[in-house]
């Protein structure tokens, strides 16, 4: 039981409306493994990148075979599709009040869980692509069987560790919406690049809205969205962080740490910049592009 009580992170009594997640996807793909799979994630882990250049010319919408059914906390705790659909939830109600109190506006993005194959208005991508966000058409593409590689880059498997990658792509819709993605220049790469900046900030969002999502009010239900994070769970965050780090995933490749290489930071930033965020809470705190202090 005590193992059991380590995991669980959405609150008794909670549930999710349906419908808000679609679902579907194409054919069956080779998605590529071992250093093949690898390397297309150290390209594209985590970005709101235009994948044609690689995942071939695309530029469709995505095959709709459903949508994510309603769910209740006790399920989200334990089926991957009801926590996506969950945590998107508290995602939107989070980020509905936090971007209209700072002065901006706020839009929902899509979300798209894809099975081999997708479409979308960035290219054709699969599954070895790992989640990403497209600015073109705000919306977040993931294959829930990537949880089960991040395990292989040293991530520790939880549910706050697969949380963070869903909101670390919400994260960059909240740079798109906001601005961010036309202002920085994404096509650069090194350890001080405005890639790694966005990647980096992303990672401080997902930690607001991680240290808030226990105190987030579900409006449906007047239930709070999250128990009290523990010590564990917060550490699977951030070990899930540290796996998706450049340099570690360097080295996993096989090959040597290059720092002029990198699109996203290194495995200390972004445990960093998401703690920044969990603890802090605010925008600004969040700005990596007004400091000289990656």
């Amino acid at each position: 039981m005590r193992g059991y009580r380590s995991r669980v992170t959405f609150q008794e009594g909670g549930s999710f409306g349906g419908g808000r997640v679609r679902k579907g996807g194409g054919g069956k793909a080779v998605a590529g493994g071992g250093a093949v799979g690898l390397l297309v994630l150290v390209i594209y882990l985590f970005t709101g990148a235009d994948l044609s250049g690689v995942t071939g010319a695309g530029g469709g919408e995505p095959q709709v075979e459903g949508t994510v059914g309603e769910c209740t906390a006790e399920q989200a705790n334990t089926d991957r599709e009801c926590r996506l659909s969950g945590t998107i939830d508290s995602l939107d109600t989070y980020w509905g009040a936090a971007i209209p109190a700072a002065g901006g506006q706020f839009s929902e993005p899509g979300v798209f869980a894809f099975t081999d194959t997708v479409s979308t208005a960035c290219g054709n991508a699969t599954s070895a692509t790992g989640p990403f966000y497209c600015p073109p058409d705000t919306t977040i593409y993931l294959d829930l069987t990537f949880f089960d590689q991040l395990t292989q880059l040293g991530a520790e498997d939880g549910p706050l560790a697969e949380q963070y990658v869903i909101a670390h792509e919400y994260g960059h819709h909240i740079q798109n919406i906001t601005g961010v993605m036309d202002e920085a220049n994404r096509q650069g790469t090194g350890a001080e690049s405005d890639s790694v900046r966005v990647e980096l900030q992303a990672d401080c969002y997902a930690g607001m809205w991680a240290g808030t999502a226990a105190t987030t009010v579900d409006p449906d239900t007047g239930v709070a969205y999250l128990d009290p994070i523990t010590p564990a769970q917060l550490q699977n965050a951030l070990a899930a962080a540290a796996a998706v780090g450049d340099d570690n995933i360097q080295e996993q490749s096989g090959g040597g740490v290059n720092p002029d290489s990198w699109t996203h930071g290194s495995s200390e930033q972004r445990q960093r910049w998401f703690t920044t965020g969990y603890e802090q809470r605010t925008l600004e705190a969040c700005d990596t592009f007004a400091t000289d202090q990656l």
